[in-house]
């Protein structure tokens, strides 16, 4: 399972996640790579991000000056080369207890971050992994819906029925509350991809022009994994970089 990169210090970001963000709420992305400053070339050239140093050994994106995004080195080679999705909550050890009672896993216990929040990552009870974070002076993403940022995130699960109750029940007011609007949804594995695929989480990058990103990837040494789709949140591409890690591209 990959250990989660932790934000740097610095400002919090003109974001739309303030602190106290409504709980499930996706509010931050990290990427665990072997070999990050290829990693910065990539996504640099592909997003526009630019790069200042993290928390320990980690790097922060920016994306006109705003946080959008971590890259990490993986801390053993044995891990996956992954994009891993945090969800916002008010209070880490809480809501890993109810993970727990609803039959998921926790991988990394919360985790203090100097003032910046409190980070855990969990898995639900498919084993699909995804991270928590109780934002302090770091809420999370500056930027979110706009070309080069974080746009939707998806579960590819072998059970959705299992997958929809559990996240329902964790995260019901940032999926089904008054004024929700869900960042976040669940399918079935064999939708996208072979049936054989484990569950997992596909963090989604907004593009202005899907082809002119898909041309990008290429050039760059990523490649496309799934050619584009249409699905209920637009159009859909899933590729992965240039050291294997998968992310989607999507353009509304």
């Amino acid at each position: 399972m990959p250990q989660a990169s932790q934000p740097s210090r610095g400002e919090a970001g003109d974001g739309d996640v303030p602190e106290g963000a409504t709980e499930g709420v996706p509010c931050w992305a990290d990427a665990q790579l072997p070999d990050v400053e290829a990693g910065k070339r990539f996504y640099g050239e592909l997003f526009g991000w630019t790069f200042e140093e993290a928390y320990g050994s980690s790097v922060w994106a920016r994306l006109d000056g705003r946080p959008v995004a971590a890259l990490a080195p993986k801390r053993d080679g044995r891990m996956p080369t992954v994009w891993t999705v945090y969800f916002a909550t008010p209070d880490a050890p809480a809501l890993a207890g109810r993970i727990r009672a609803a039959g998921g896993q926790i991988v990394t216990l919360p985790t203090p971050v100097d003032a910046l929040g409190v980070m855990a990552l969990a898995a639900d009870p498919e084993g699909a992994v995804f991270g928590l974070w109780q934002g302090g002076t770091h809420p999370g993403f500056g930027a979110r819906r706009e070309p080069g940022s974080f746009a939707w995130a998806q579960l590819y699960a072998r059970d959705p029925a299992t997958a929809n109750a559990f996240y329902a029940n964790l995260f019901h007011d940032a999926l089904f509350g008054p004024g929700a609007v869900p960042e976040f949804g669940r399918a079935a594995v064999g939708d996208v991809f072979p049936a054989e695929m484990p569950p997992h989480f596909l963090v989604h990058f907004a593009v202005r022009d899907g082809a002119a990103a898909l041309g990008a990837v290429e050039r760059l040494g990523g490649r496309v994994q799934v050619p584009p789709f249409e699905a209920s949140y637009g159009q859909v591409a899933v590729v992965t970089d240039d050291q294997g890690a998968s992310f989607a591209l999507l353009q509304r």
